[in-house]
């Protein structure tokens, strides 16, 4: 259980725990930097170690890690880069436990040089194995900022997918490129066990999710069916953050719908964190915010969002 929470330990109540008999992975992504989303992560991680939940969270941002900074872990003893360069063979060995609060552990990341910063598909499929092998409940990953191929294929790998924007009309448009291309990469990727469906569709580039689909249907109509259900079951969630006054409300249904017409994949609302100056006191105190934030706004909301997310794991596990 974290310490000094000052009166918060009770709030988590609402999240029942049940058995997890391998790691839930959780991807937390966004279409642009600046968002929120290790702010998302950082204090997800908490809220559910202090569920009782054995929790990972590990930064997959290869090139810009900074989740250990947010827990004031300026110079971590271990980070990603010892697993990748093979200086350790367990991914386990490199992880950081989050002293006050029992159950939280970090892995903190790389990008010291550019072959960690840019690792091969052959390492990250490495890395993804080993991410599965955690001793723990849940591994939160903090995925990098944008659309490249790193950054989708972690998103992509996730059991649970979170998508974090906020209501800025660039960071709304990003969020929809985002999921746009991890449909058409999702798709691309069902098929490159298929050597002969899987070589054709690589040899054109897709600016829609229809593109593709038509592509697939060129080689069979089972092919264009398997694409459709690959879709069909692909449910990311979206948090908007920092919602109020100064950045105007955020048009859920809008996005939603704009995605389902285009992508063909729908967008749940898992809810929105008000803008709040205890997250900014939180986030120069080098603390996340639901260690000390009695009569926060976006405690409570990151709370419901912790319990919603509960919620669809249950319905994945059953």
């Amino acid at each position: 259980m974290c310490k000094g929470l000052l009166g918060l330990a009770d709030d988590t109540a609402y999240l029942v725990k049940y058995r997890i008999d391998m790691p839930q992975i959780i991807s937390v992504g966004s279409g642009k930097g600046g968002v929120g989303k290790s702010f998302v992560t950082s204090n997800l991680g908490v809220l559910l170690a202090r569920a009782g939940y054995s929790v990972v969270m590990a930064d997959m941002d290869f090139g810009g890690a900074d989740l250990h900074i947010l827990f004031g872990r300026f110079k971590p003893k271990h980070t990603l880069t010892d697993f990748l360069n093979r200086d350790v063979d367990e991914l386990q060995d490199v992880l950081l436990p989050i002293e006050s609060c029992e159950g939280l552990s970090l892995l903190a990341g790389t990008g010291e040089t550019l072959a960690t910063a840019n690792p091969a598909y052959a390492t990250k499929q490495r890395l993804a194995r080993h991410l599965r092998k955690l001793d723990a409940d849940i591994v939160i990953l903090d995925i990098g900022a944008g659309t490249n191929l790193h950054c989708l294929d972690f998103f992509l790998m996730a059991d649970l997918h979170l998508l974090v924007t906020n209501p800025d009309p660039t960071a709304v448009f990003d969020a929809y490129k985002f999921i746009k291309l991890a449909a058409i990469r999702r798709v691309l990727s069902q098929f490159m066990s298929r050597s002969d469906i899987g070589r054709q569709l690589a040899k054109n580039d897709y600016h829609s999710v229809d593109e593709i689909l038509q592509a697939a249907g060129e080689n069979n109509p089972e092919s264009r069916e398997l694409a459709e259900a690959v879709l069909r079951d692909f449910y990311p969630m979206l948090i908007v953050n920092r919602v109020g006054q100064a950045r105007g409300s955020f048009d859920a249904l809008q996005l939603r719908t704009v995605l389902k017409r285009y992508v063909g994949s729908d967008l749940e609302m898992l809810g929105e964190v008000p803008e709040d100056d205890k997250v900014v006191a939180s986030v120069r105190s080098y603390l996340p915010v639901c260690f000390d934030g009695s009569g926060s706004k976006a405690v409570g909301a990151l709370q419901k969002i912790a319990r919603a997310i509960t919620s669809r794991m249950r319905k994945k596990a059953a």
